[in-house]
């Protein structure tokens, strides 16, 4: 059996710990580090053929779903309520005895009682890294998913009134029906401005 020089294996254990730790990046990081390291990359698509992909994915799925080919996709005539409600155990989360009605926390430290461990990103979105969490949600019932306070499709505006940074990249995915939690993540993220 041949046996192979000491930098050969050195290269091997480096590529394959390049290999792991590239598999957790975005796909501009990654691309990033290879055009870095490696002559010949490929370059990536442009940013509206990413678009176009992607939201034509994100459409049939949506179809998918609709036509009973994917799990169900909560409507906006279908309430969601939060567990402690519907159960009537209003004392998990109320004290009629304290000032605050909340029991044990703040108002803006309630939520990460039952929900802890919740953000698991190195960005996280303002509201949820100082416990807002009643910007977006009821914390009762809602007649939209998942406690919202504002369709999904327009809670982000109700914030972010800014000019979009890449307006082009934006008009474009606005045209393709896609919404902001269509390519971000409305909590946390390990890529900036938390693209999924």
């Amino acid at each position: 059996m041949p046996s192979f020089p000491k930098h050969s294996a050195v290269l091997s254990v480096c590529a394959l710990l390049l290999i792991c730790a590239l598999s957790s990046c975005s796909p501009i990081t990654r691309h990033q580090v290879l055009t870095t390291i490696f002559d010949g990359v490929p370059s990536m698509p442009p940013a509206e053929q990413i678009c176009t992909e992607y939201a034509a994915e994100v459409l049939a799925k949506d179809r998918d779903e609709r036509e009973g080919k994917g799990k169900v996709v909560a409507t906006a005539q279908q309430a969601s309520a939060h567990k402690p409600y519907s159960e009537k155990r209003c004392d998990d989360c109320h004290d009629k005895t304290t000032e605050s009605g909340f029991v044990a926390k703040s108002k803006t430290e309630l939520c990460f009682v039952c929900h802890f461990d919740f953000i698991k990103g190195s960005y996280v979105h303002g509201p949820v890294a100082v416990g807002d969490c009643l910007a977006c949600h009821d914390p009762h019932t809602s007649v939209l998913p998942s406690l919202l306070k504002v369709r999904s499709a327009d809670i982000c505006a109700v914030c972010h009134k800014e000019q979009r940074q890449a307006l082009a990249l934006h008009t474009s995915a606005a045209t393709h029906a896609l919404v902001c939690v269509n390519c971000h993540s409305p909590h946390y993220g390990n890529v900036p401005y938390f693209l999924k």
